[in-house]
């Protein structure tokens, strides 16, 4: 589903946005928009993800992994 909105933007980005309606790259302003907010917000997301990966300790998320591993080996059936 989706939702109109109204934006005020600059000329500038008018402009561009025009050209690349255009320049057949995209059917109209709405598809332009709707992709760059789309490519920002993932952006932000991957962003987010990064930083929350910096708080891992490496040291500690390496013996969580040997940890769970070492009990699963001693389960593994004998080929």
């Amino acid at each position: 589903m989706k939702s109109k909105i109204a934006i005020t933007l600059d000329e500038e980005f008018v402009k561009q946005l025009d050209y690349l309606v255009m320049q057949h790259s995209y059917k109209n302003r709405s598809q332009v928009i709707e992709e760059a907010v789309e490519e920002k917000l993932d952006r932000l997301k991957r962003g987010r993800l990064a930083r929350e990966c910096t708080k891992l300790d490496p040291v500690m998320e390496k013996e969580l992994a040997e940890e769970g591993l070492v009990e699963d080996v001693d389960n593994w059936p004998e080929y």
